[in-house]
């Protein structure tokens, strides 16, 4: 059995794991089995397990991992980390994961004030608005991995037909909530922040919240369904604190 991944040191107390290049749906299941063998493991002196499409981020106590011998810190944790690793994502390739994805569904209200891309999208998809609204709800979707802000999802699954490039000039406030579409990628705003995504709906739910547990809503793995919803039900969970 042999590694098809790879360690890039990145600093004296960190080192990224890297299972291929680009975004690539196999390539981000066996990053996410990876990181869960490693969370089960509970290796010691691990303090964060952060999984990216195709890479691996592991922040560690180096003291935990240095010895009197020429193998650096970086190198003893690999070594210590990777028949766990090959065996989960062998594992995963051959028969699956027996893990269940937890299942998050977010209201959405399109268009209008909620989306203003929507039209846009639908003018360069060559199709009707409704139907850009049908598409983008009737995929299921893998939250590949959480960056860019605090709580901001990335979302793998787009219907090919939504496949935009970005807007050719960002905006420099995206309101909180905001779904948007950006190359093969869903995301959802959690804060207002500048964004070139195109905007086609908005959610009452709070994404991230720092006070909350769990600050973030989402985590790396979950499946995420759409629903619409119009602006009475909006306004009336967004008065709910959704």
């Amino acid at each position: 059995m042999t590694a098809d991944f790879s360690i890039e040191p990145l600093a004296e107390d960190a080192m990224l794991l890297r299972f291929g290049e680009g975004i690539d749906p196999a390539t981000n299941a066996r990053v996410h089995a990876a990181a869960r063998a490693l969370r089960d493991a509970r290796l010691p002196g691990v303090i964060d397990v952060a999984p990216a499409y195709a890479t691996l981020l592991l922040r560690f106590d180096p003291l935990t991992w240095s010895s009197d011998g020429a193998q650096a810190p970086h190198e003893r944790l690999f070594m210590a980390a990777k028949k766990l690793l090959i065996e989960a994502t062998a594992e995963f390739a051959g028969a699956g994961t027996s893990v269940t994805p937890r299942a998050v569904d977010i209201p959405v209200c399109y268009g209008g004030e909620f989306g203003p891309d929507l039209d846009a999208v639908a003018a360069q998809a060559r199709i009707a608005p409704d139907e850009v609204v049908a598409r983008h709800v009737g995929a299921e979707y893998s939250v590949a991995m959480l960056g860019f802000a605090p709580g901001f999802p990335y979302l793998l699954g787009l219907d090919p037909t939504l496949h935009l490039p970005r807007r050719a000039t960002p905006r420099t406030r995206v309101a909180a909530g905001s779904v948007a579409i950006g190359g093969a990628q869903t995301g959802i705003y959690p804060r207002e922040l500048p964004g070139g995504w195109h905007l086609l709906g908005r959610t009452p739910l709070t994404l991230f919240d720092p006070n909350r547990e769990q600050p973030c809503s989402l985590a790396p793995g979950d499946r995420v369904r759409f629903r619409a919803i119009d602006a009475v039900e909006f306004a009336r969970l967004a008065d709910h604190g959704a």
